[in-house]
């Protein structure tokens, strides 16, 4: 029992939670002028095989090379010649392109979910660009740029999403939670928070095997706030492991906003510092500031540096999901108040600033998009869409599950297949 008397504490206050709370909610006017930007170009690069500890500082700032008159300024500058900015501009516009597309698609009733990453297809589609095409990844539902900038085929995830004839995955996946070995693109979980491990997992493997290639795994902001997240921090920073570990912050999971994982206390970046691994915030919507980072990130991996821990600082422009309207808990203007400006809008200006793009050849692109996904799309719904799947082929779902069938599974799926052809 306590000796202190209770009566000592009558004058003490009362003990309060505090629950966050985002800046704006529906009908409030978005004002971010609160949120500091600093200069392009203005944030120091450490060499990549500096201590970790000299790279904590930047867990605070934002690496940004793009500044207000689009030139490519700063340290951080990739130097990056015109032909791979064309093609990373290409593959911004592709992928928001495809999300309209699908988008609507599952609004016609053609499949039965989507999920989009309006104002976000600088980060997979930069990261793609700097990482070399037999490195892994361990994504999350809002990377689909790693597949387009890789030349997955467009039908391919459509017959994924659709969960036809042709879908790789056999109907066994959420539509968008894409799986594909050989374009590095390991399988999507639902669970989230589960990328940061597996991905720790796999280097340490690739490490153990002598290997040259390495990883990075994915999550939101709100992932961050699960037990994996700490568990692969642990290990990548024990075992000095040679992966990327990404938090993509676009300021909302589901509907409830950073705050509730942490970010009024501290930037996801600073959380690198208490694990003693390197750590970068990046202007997630610059699509130089993130190859960059990347690019920095992976040769201190491939170099046996150590992990980095990055976090791309964006805005999530869309709903979390087709089954997600954000008018309920956010005003719905606050995306063009973003102060970081769209992704492709940005690094289209920067190419005109270089004479090397004009607005004739931009319409071009978008058109050229337009009809390749068009086309993508006439292949893949000629395969069948979500609600014209029947019974046929049912005997597939106990395929690729045991090497040797049980025979209980086995009478299980004869009845299954006798059912399918009464």
């Amino acid at each position: 029992m306590s000796d202190k008397d209770p009566a000592l504490r009558a004058n003490a206050p009362r003990l309060q939670l505090h629950v966050p709370e985002p800046l704006f909610r529906p009908g409030d006017t978005p004002d971010f002028s609160g949120i500091k930007v600093p200069a392009a170009g203005s944030a120091p690069r450490p060499d990549t095989s500096a201590p970790a500890v000299d790279t904590h500082p930047l867990t605070t700032n934002l690496v940004r090379v793009l500044d207000e008159q689009h030139r490519a300024v700063g340290p951080w500058d990739p130097k990056l010649d015109a032909d791979t900015l064309r093609k990373i501009l290409k593959d911004m516009v592709t992928v928001r392109v495809f999300d309209d597309r699908m988008y609507r698609s599952q609004r016609q009733g053609k499949t039965s979910f989507y999920m989009k990453c309006t104002g976000e297809e600088a980060i997979a589609t930069a990261t793609a660009a700097a990482l070399d095409r037999d490195d892994m990844h361990f994504p999350t539902y809002r990377q689909q740029g790693l597949l387009v900038a890789r030349g997955y085929p467009l039908a391919s995830m459509m017959n994924q999403i659709y969960s036809n004839k042709g879908d790789p995955l056999k109907g066994r996946q959420l539509p968008i939670m894409y799986s594909d070995k050989a374009h590095g693109f390991f399988s999507i979980s639902g669970n989230l928070g589960t990328q940061f491990p597996q991905a720790v997992g796999w280097a340490m493997a690739a490490a153990i095997k002598g290997d040259s290639r390495i990883c990075m795994g994915w999550i939101g902001d709100g992932a961050t706030a699960e037990g994996d997240f700490h568990s692969a921090l642990t290990f990548a920073a024990v075992y000095n492991v040679p992966v990327i570990l990404a938090v993509v912050n676009n300021q909302w999971a589901i509907s409830s906003f950073s705050g509730i994982a942490g970010a009024e206390r501290a930037t996801f970046a600073q959380r690198a510092v208490g694990y003693g691994v390197a750590g970068l915030r990046v202007d997630g919507n610059d699509a130089l500031a993130v190859y960059a980072a990347v690019q920095w990130s992976a040769e201190r991996a491939r170099t046996n540096a150590g992990p980095t821990l990055i976090e791309f600082f964006t805005y999530r422009a869309e709903g979390h999901s087709t089954s997600d309207d954000p008018s309920g808990y956010r005003p719905i203007d606050e995306a063009k108040a973003w102060p970081l400006g769209d992704p492709i809008e940005r690094l289209k200006a920067h190419l005109l600033a270089l004479d090397e793009w004009d607005e004739k050849r931009h319409s071009a692109l978008t058109a050229e998009a337009d009809a390749t996904v068009r086309a993508a799309q006439k292949e893949s719904e000629k395969l069948g869409i979500l609600p014209q799947q029947g019974k046929d082929n049912v005997g597939s779902m106990f395929d690729d599950v045991y090497s040797d069938v049980p025979w209980h599974i086995a009478e299980q799926r004869d009845a299954a297949l006798a059912e399918g052809r009464d």
